[in-house]
């Protein structure tokens, strides 16, 4: 053993003392001899060695901030965990991340992989080495798995992680690691085999004893059989893919009238996603109940489960918000659905860690529960059963693809402790039927002293910590694939983070996760924050009498219902982009030489100071070097006025617009005239004028109640001692007698829309007006009009037909000189693994189609003219 191995098993006994407290870590406190035995086993391990496969494009990282011994501790416990000496983690963005979190804090080296779309993403910067896969497309790189075990074969890799998605619940590449003598961090492919085959699953479970819905799960899919079959199912009925899970290849029919489009689109999407188009019938149940028990069982026979969670809270058949346990349910049934969770697993020869879905009636009086599917790898929503354990369940799951049995048992695991939720954060629009879409994270900031990717666990201990200074019971965990600056783009799932809550009980932390919402900045992209804001905060949630898969169907109306926008929050976007305008001003441009002399005049007439920075793209769209917006000008009338372009307010409602007139009475003090409108249905807003929607001047008016936007009668607000800081991100004001704080942002989207983002009061607020044409950075796409936020669409021609999103064209459903009517699907689009229906908003005439199926498109791009006829 040489002097780097002996040093640690010297301290390995220290570590696994100071470790023992943390129930997921127990195990740790083994003899150190029996640890120094294991660790001579594997010190050619534990040694640098020459590598002699490919360089990696990043170095290592620097090593985690645990225990000197905790890295090792793992990897020392047995012998058999040579299995793992090195990893490769077949996955990309959030899960890649927390993967080779845990890795690397037990010392394992690892290896990250990457498509063309995820050159320099964070897992990358997490990994020991990194390699090139392929394109963008998943079917080009990630589901490759001939190209992901050759770079088993390059670098040595003795493992693989498949993460979720991708080739995570693909038995024939579960099956080839295992004959190339890899070890897949996941169960044997004959159990994803049978699991993945719901009709295969139901027959299992119903002859382990464990309930299941009725329906048919036969393997004749005849259309004639199927129709038989859902006669005697009865309607309502759910089409369900046979293969898959995550709400793909699932349809609702209410009727046998509805039958053979939702069996035509549930085969056309179970295709797509899975290659398999085979599906299954089964019962309806009106008022589901959605929860699920996450289990863990190794080669020995053991089996536990890390107790259930509730995942109801969902839109699209996809989860929005978990939580662990799943509340108001008596421990009689705790204990039941664990139980059967077991049994389901053990039934199927499962090993590692899966999660049992179950479906609870919640009409009945009983409260039943069915098998639904089991998912045969980690689940998105694994944080918070290791928050309410207190365990590390990718720690768990290395330890058995290497052979080991549980570190606990169920007896030793006890109960839940505490509570726990999960918010998941989607690049995605919540008021456009949840449409995800893209973008450039401009602006990404997480709740203060939250940790990541990092089990409460390993990081402080069952005690808990003061992770959230103003509720020090509450514990924070943001688990993100994505750092400022990074692109999220559309050939894979929307997920920007989950953002993970622990409190000593569900009132704690559901305040947690309220609060921690609040504190969570994100721009650049559309997403879905501020929903979740609303759903967290939702009385009915917070009672939890009446959960069900409905819970967002049912109170879409409260959900969904519009913004606000106190006039001192506009108010105080006013003064923003104003200040912002004279901190750009007041930054040297890049003009001509022979126009140099004039700028420099220009620009200290509108700051004296010569202070401040900004973009080249702010800097070209305001007038602020005018001496009319400067209060100290000479002027025969009253007071510097400044009136902006109507600009938009999305979060508002349909076609909101907000209007801004300043009237500066020295620095840093303002009357601001505001008024919040609807333009016109259909309209859009305007422009701006040639100065950018900046400078138009009311003169001397000086009356209280301006005129803006033709006629609109406005509120005077005062606001004083207004203070952008020296960075331009933080604004500090008193708005009519109250002193506030803003965090700021603006940025020009898409080359043709500024955007202007303010963070107040623990509400987030967007307002966007169109730059002008001649503006230098808004270039072709001004004049083409699109839009901002990433993802609205922009001003068409009258009568075009826009892609909601990025796509592929599946199928045109109509043709030109065909006639529609207002609700018609005309064309079905295919993004992220999904089908989107777009229909016609009005009846008319299709005068031209301008794609054609299996055509990419991009967001906002027409596809085809349809002329009213009225």
């Amino acid at each position: 053993m040489n002097a780097a191995t002996s040093g640690a098993v010297a301290a390995s006994a220290a570590a696994a003392a100071e470790l023992s407290s943390c129930v997921g870590l127990r195990w740790l406190s083994h003899e150190a001899s029996t640890i120094g035995v294991a660790l001579t086993r594997l010190a050619p391990f534990c040694t640098p060695q020459l590598r002699t496969t490919p360089q990696p494009l990043r170095p290592a990282a620097a090593p985690a901030t645990y225990p000197a011994a905790a890295r090792a501790i793992s990897t020392a416990a047995d012998a058999q965990l040579g299995r793992i000496h090195k990893l490769v983690v077949a996955n990309r963005g959030e899960i890649a991340c927390r993967v080779l979190t845990t890795a690397r804090r037990l010392g394992v080296p690892t290896v990250a992989v990457f498509s063309d779309a995820d050159r320099g993403a964070r897992h990358i910067r997490l990994a020991d080495e990194a390699f090139h896969i392929g394109g963008a497309a998943a079917r080009d790189s990630y589901l490759r798995a001939d190209v992901l075990l050759d770079v088993c074969a390059r670098v040595g890799g003795h493992s693989v992680h498949p993460g979720y998605g991708f080739l995570s619940e693909n038995a024939a590449f579960a099956d080839a690691c295992v004959k190339a003598g890899i070890a897949f961090v996941g169960p044997p492919g004959d159990a994803i085999r049978a699991m993945g085959n719901k009709s295969e699953a139901k027959a299992i479970m119903h002859a382990a004893g464990v309930p299941v819905v009725p329906g048919y799960h036969g393997e004749d899919q005849s259309d004639p059989k199927l129709f038989e079959e859902a006669q005697r199912v009865g309607f309502p009925l759910l089409v369900k893919a046979v293969s898959g899970g995550g709400g793909k290849g699932m349809r609702l029919a209410r009727s046998a009238s509805e039958l053979p489009d939702a069996l035509a689109s549930a085969r056309r999407e179970a295709a797509a996603a899975f290659g398999d188009d085979r599906v299954l019938i089964e019962r309806f149940v009106e008022r589901p109940r959605h929860v699920e028990v996450q289990v863990v069982c190794d080669g020995h026979g053991g089996g536990v489960s890390v107790f259930d969670r509730d995942c109801s809270l969902q839109r699209r058949h996809q989860k929005v918000i978990e939580e662990a346990p799943a509340p108001g349910l008596p421990d009689a049934f705790h204990s039941e659905i664990g139980d059967a969770a077991v049994r389901a697993a053990r039934a199927a020869g499962y090993i590692n860690a899966g999660t049992v879905e179950f479906i609870v009636d919640m009409g009945a009086p009983e409260r039943p529960f069915y098998f639904m599917e089991m998912n045969t790898r980690l689940q998105v929503e694994h944080p918070v059963s290791e928050e309410v354990a207190g365990i590390d369940l990718v720690e768990w799951q290395l330890r058995v693809a290497a052979g080991l049995p549980l570190p606990l048992t169920q007896q030793q695991l006890g109960r839940p402790r505490g509570h726990a939720f999960e918010a998941r954060i989607y690049a995605e629009s919540p008021r456009r039927d949840f449409l995800p879409g893209g973008g450039t994270v401009r602006r990404w900031r997480v709740p203060p002293g939250s940790v990541a990717f990092t089990p409460g666990c390993v990081a402080d201990g069952p005690a808990g910590s003061a992770a959230n200074a103003a509720e020090p019971r509450v514990r924070v965990r943001v688990d993100s694939g994505v750092d400022e600056g990074d692109q999220v783009g559309t050939f894979y799932d929307p997920m920007v983070a989950k953002l993970v809550v622990w409190g000593p009980d569900r009132p704690a932390a559901l305040a947690g996760l309220r609060d921690a919402l609040s504190r969570t900045q994100l721009a650049g992209l559309p997403s879905n924050v501020a929903f979740l804001r609303r759903l967290a905060g939702h009385g009915a949630f917070e009672t939890a009498d009446d959960l069900t898969t409905a819970f967002i169907k049912d109170h879409q109306s409260e959900l969904m219902s519009p913004q606000a926008l106190p006039r001192s929050v506009l108010a105080l976007a006013g003064v923003a982009r104003h200040l912002l305008d004279v901190r750009a001003a007041a930054a040297p441009l890049d003009f001509p030489p022979a126009a140099s002399l004039v700028s420099a005049s220009l620009l200290s007439a509108a700051n004296p100071s010569g202070s401040g920075s900004g973009s080249a793209a702010a800097r070209a769209n305001t007038s602020s070097c005018s001496p009319w917006d400067r209060a100290d000008s000479k002027r025969l009338w009253g007071r510097a006025t400044r009136a902006f372009a109507p600009m938009q307010f999305p979060e508002g409602g349909p076609n909101a617009r907000a209007d801004v007139r300043l009237e500066i009475l020295s620095a840093g003090d303002f009357d601001v005239v505001c008024v919040t409108c609807s333009a016109p249905a259909g309209g859009a807003p305007a422009s701006g004028d040639a100065s950018g929607g900046t400078g138009g001047r009311t003169g001397g008016n000086t009356s209280g109640d301006a005129d803006i936007a033709g006629g609109a009668s406005g509120e005077r607000v005062a606001v004083r001692r207004a203070l952008l800081d020296a960075a331009g991100g933080r604004l500090t004001a008193e708005v009519e007698g109250r002193t506030v704080a803003a965090d700021v942002m603006r940025y020009v989207h898409a080359g043709s829309v500024d955007v202007l983002c303010l963070w107040t009061d623990g509400q987030a607020y967007e307002l966007r007006w169109r730059m002008p044409q001649w503006s230098r950075e808004a270039g072709p796409a001004a004049a083409a009009g699109s839009s901002g936020g990433g993802g609205g669409g922009g001003a068409s021609l009258a009568g075009e037909v826009a892609a909601p999103l990025p796509g592929r064209v599946v199928k045109l459903l109509v043709s030109e000189g065909q006639k529609v009517a207002a609700g018609e699907v005309l064309v079905v689009l295919e993004a992220m693994k999904m089908e989107h229906v777009v229909k016609a908003t009005r009846a008319g005439l299709v005068s031209a189609l301008t794609v054609s199926a299996g055509a990419q498109v991009q967001d906002g791009q027409a596809m085809m003219v349809v002329r009213s006829q009225e």
